[in-house]
């Protein structure tokens, strides 16, 4: 009795080991996965907390749905989503929101993968470090890999059967701070090069940019964010936001007038409700259609197909 008892003790501590060891999220089967840093991330300490997701029963509800909160991201990578059916040669890169101390990869990953493989878009869902690794400059660690993963992008284009003249690039709240980022700082990269794919260009040829923060400054009466340089070599910007979203709409505005004033084509959607973090789950306020009006920006760049039925890069 008493082997017994030591045989069933030994099998359900390797079942909790094994249980303990699954991963919090991990793509569905079939996706091809790619870890941005094949020898560790520039300058990352060992993580010996394993990611794992932070959401509680508490938790709110999404348009009456749960997401997963991803916390403890040490080891970031991508993930392809193919436009299968109907490939348009167009590809964006997603970096869910969370503010840098989280990501709802579920919310604003694989369901934006999803909706971007339903109109003939590649999706790439970026998963990137966190907690503590943004707004840059307070950390690098984000911004170094979104940079990453646009060149690892455009380096794999012939074979993932993308035009790396069309790679845009998707975030929500803080990766909507990610996206503006990597959209304005692509020249030099922050980290030493590795290989081929960072010799390529990062730069975005156009950005999606839904409920941004950290591009105003509240605590400067909402004046721009100097860290957020725009030029004329900021690629096209398509900008959302609810008026009500806590995160401030100022976000929005600050960041479509610094557009604006560079000469940079830029489309600006402010609804009066909406709140923060919705994703893209649909509800009765207006704000939810907001990925048919991206759709429709995208035929006015070319990125996909016109009336016409022919395709040519953003300008």
């Amino acid at each position: 009795m008493r082997i017994r008892l030591l045989i069933l003790a030994t099998l359900v501590g390797g079942s909790a080991s094994l249980f303990a060891e699954t991963p919090a999220w991990q793509p569905t089967a079939g996706h091809l996965t790619l870890p941005l840093w094949p020898n560790g991330a520039p300058g990352a300490p060992p993580n010996s907390v394993p990611e794992a997701d932070t959401t509680t029963a508490k938790d709110n509800l999404i348009a009456g749905k749960p997401l997963i909160r991803l916390g403890n991201v040490s080891s970031p990578s991508l993930t392809l989503y193919p436009a299968r059916d109907k490939n348009t040669g167009a590809a964006v890169v997603v970096f869910p929101g969370g503010g840098y101390r989280i990501l709802a990869i579920d919310l604003e990953g694989t369901e934006v993968c999803d909706w971007l493989n339903s109109v003939g878009i590649a999706c790439i869902l970026v998963k990137y470090r966190v907690p503590d690794s943004g707004p840059y400059p307070k950390s690098s660690a984000a911004l170094q890999d979104a940079q990453r993963a646009l060149g690892i992008v455009r380096s794999h284009s012939s074979e993932w059967h993308i035009d790396p003249h069309r790679i845009g690039v998707l975030g929500f709240s803080a990766g909507a701070h990610l996206a503006a980022a990597l959209s304005t700082h692509f020249d030099h990269r922050l980290y030493d090069p590795i290989d081929t794919a960072d010799g390529l260009s990062c730069r975005p040829d156009f950005a999606v940019i839904v409920y941004p923060g950290y591009l105003a400054l509240a605590e400067k009466n909402f004046a721009p964010n100097t860290d957020i340089h725009v030029t004329d070599q900021t690629p096209p910007s398509f900008i959302v936001q609810a008026e009500d979203d806590p995160v401030h709409v100022e976000n929005a505005v600050v960041y479509f007038l610094a557009l604006k004033n560079a000469k940079v084509p830029a489309e600006l959607h402010i609804y009066a409700e909406g709140g923060h973090g919705y994703g893209l789950r649909h509800t009765a306020l207006p704000v939810t259609t907001w990925p048919l009006s991206v759709e429709t920006w995208l035929r006015t760049l070319h990125v996909l197909s016109d009336s016409t039925g022919s395709d040519s890069p953003a300008k």
